[in-house]
């Protein structure tokens, strides 16, 4: 059985947008808690002579980022903080009576200063660091969406196509090569058919689905939760496989699955997803519940050990970390010390736990070896929200070779092994709390689609003729750019989930307004005078949202492929 780790990197741009706490310091924070562990755990793996072949996703919005100058600017500037954090920290610890949490200092002095050297060997360009691996073979990087858009809720196929093509684009340029999978964003996945999530409000549409863009984006595979395979549709066998007496019968769980009375698609394999007589055809990796589990859960998984850092409790001033877990449900004033050794030996064992377990899945599912066991997880749980999580999989991948019935390969490397021979259409979803899309459509949320949608219809409509018209197409680009940063579903997250919505909601209000003010700019007969108002704004706009540069080349190519 193949086992294929996929790790999703993703942040909405903060570049420009202040710094504390969800500016600049948020990716800085990721960076140094998360993209730097798994560089130098992906190095050390290299000096050890241990494959690695992790599928790495970086959505553009973040490669962007992290190649632009000024995130190494501020990277160094968080890095001084860091530092004067653990210079400060002897004295305040002393006055609080807890100088048994002095070693954690140099603990996390030591820490930073050797990531601090890694961040200068690589010259600040995580981007480039990971892509060089890629060139050596080592692992597969991919793309998504431009912004994270969710794509089954916007508004035009225009903007969903802007968004895929964006992202490979920006692959493209940013990493020398096409991208050969995609992150959909939120997983989100809807097959061909009626368009029209808000009866009344939204304009009805004949749409096509998910697979049918990324395949004319030019990607190869992409991911769906469990349940989208297990309900979605069978559409039979692909090639020359009987229908009926398939090759992964022996994976079926039988007939009394909650959703559906027939025998239901197995995790197990990935899957054909095509839309019929289109003949966009796209592999679908559906993601194994068991072992997923063990990674998501705090209360039921490895992040709840009682060794491992406690995230939630930080010290003020300076913001380390001195406390442990320790047990569950226990308030923050009765954790106790947090002992690195203890903490790095128990990753090494829930490693070794997650290789047999994996072993153990393919016994009892009856995997053969043309079954694959996706793993799929945000690169920010590993490091930032668990902080062990980059040594735990680095231990995984020294421990896998043990199990000889499960081989670690790239998602790609999979596929061409074993292509995919059973065709379904997954159930309309995404891999959100309820399974559905109702984290970013819903009470709360509603009324950023019901801004959204007119500006896409603005958008699309001046467009044509902006790129025609002499002088308009700096405007048109940084309005395009505008349109897709207020796209991010980053912003209805955080509205539903409760965290930080205020900072959502005038960020995604920020990016509708400057682009309704640039599209307002592009209609026939405007005024001179407004036109050179929206140049000199779009202008402004360029030093302050420093992304996608060949976006203009994306516009174009999606209203050739729309016929306008």
């Amino acid at each position: 059985m193949h086992f294929v780790l996929t790790l999703h990197s993703h942040l909405p741009y903060v570049l420009n947008h202040g710094r504390w706490p969800h500016g600049s310091d948020w990716l800085c924070e990721a960076a140094l808690d998360t993209y730097l562990p798994l560089l130098e755990s992906l190095m050390e793996l290299e000096e050890e002579g241990v494959r690695a072949p992790l599928t790495l996703g970086i959505t553009p919005v973040l490669a962007n980022q992290l190649s632009d100058p000024l995130f190494a600017d501020e990277m160094e500037a968080f890095f001084q903080q860091r530092m004067e954090a653990c210079d400060e920290a002897p004295e305040s610890l002393e006055k609080t009576g807890d100088r048994h949490l002095l070693p954690l200092v140099d603990f996390w002095r030591n820490r930073f200063e050797h990531l601090h050297t890694l961040f200068r060997a690589v010259d600040g360009n995580l981007v480039e660091a990971f892509r060089r691996r890629e060139e050596e073979g080592r692992l597969e990087i991919i793309s998504s969406a431009a912004t994270h858009g969710f794509l089954p809720l916007l508004g035009r196929e225009e903007s969903v196509r802007l968004q895929l093509d964006v992202g490979a684009r920006e692959h493209r340029r940013l990493l020398g090569r096409e991208p050969k999978g995609c992150w959909v964003p939120e997983c989100a996945y809807s097959p061909r058919g009626r368009w029209d999530p808000l009866p009344g409000i939204s304009r009805p549409q004949e749409r096509g689905g998910v697979e049918e863009y990324l395949a004319e984006a030019g990607f190869g595979y992409f991911f769906i939760d469990t349940h989208m395979a297990e309900a979605g549709e069978s559409l039979g066998s692909y090639g020359d496989v009987p229908h009926g007496v398939e090759r992964f019968d022996a994976l079926w769980r039988g007939p009394d699955h909650p959703h559906t009375g027939e025998r239901h698609r197995s995790p197990y394999e990935a899957y054909l997803v095509d839309s019929g007589d289109t003949g966009s055809s796209v592999a679908a990796f559906v993601r194994e519940p068991r072992s997923s589990m063990q990674v998501w859960s705090r209360h039921r998984g490895y992040p709840g050990e009682a060794q491992y850092l406690e995230f939630h409790k930080i010290r003020w001033p300076g913001g380390l970390k001195f406390w442990r877990v320790t047990g569950p449900k226990l308030d923050l004033g009765d954790k106790e010390p947090y002992t690195p050794p203890l903490a790095l030996e128990r990753s090494r064992e829930h490693a070794r736990h997650f290789a047999e377990l994996l072993g153990q899945i393919r016994e009892e599912e009856g995997v053969g070896p043309e079954g694959v066991a996706l793993a799929p997880f945000d690169t920010e749980l590993f490091g930032h929200w668990w902080f062990e999580g980059v040594r735990f999989l680095q231990a995984l991948f020294v421990h896998l070779p043990g199990v000889e019935t499960v081989v670690p390969v790239s998602a790609s490397k999979h596929l061409e092994a074993s292509p995919p021979r059973h065709r379904i259409r997954p159930l309309t979803g995404s891999w959100g709390a309820d399974g559905d899309f109702s984290m970013w459509m819903n009470d709360s949320t509603q009324w950023t689609w019901e801004r959204l949608w007119p500006l896409e219809e603005a958008f699309w409509n001046a467009a044509p003729r902006a790129l025609e018209e002499p002088g308009r197409e700096e405007i048109l680009a940084q309005a395009a750019r505008q349109l897709l940063l207020a796209q991010s579903s980053d912003w209805q997250f955080m509205i539903s989930t409760g965290a930080v919505p205020d900072y959502a909601e005038r960020r995604f209000t920020q990016h509708c307004e400057d682009a309704e003010e640039l599209v307002a700019a592009l209609g026939a007969h405007v005024p001179e005078a407004q036109v050179a108002r929206a140049r000199e704004k779009a202008r402004k706009l360029d030093s302050r949202d420093r992304l996608f540069p060949e976006i203009l080349a994306s516009v174009r190519q999606v209203l050739d492929r729309s016929g306008s």
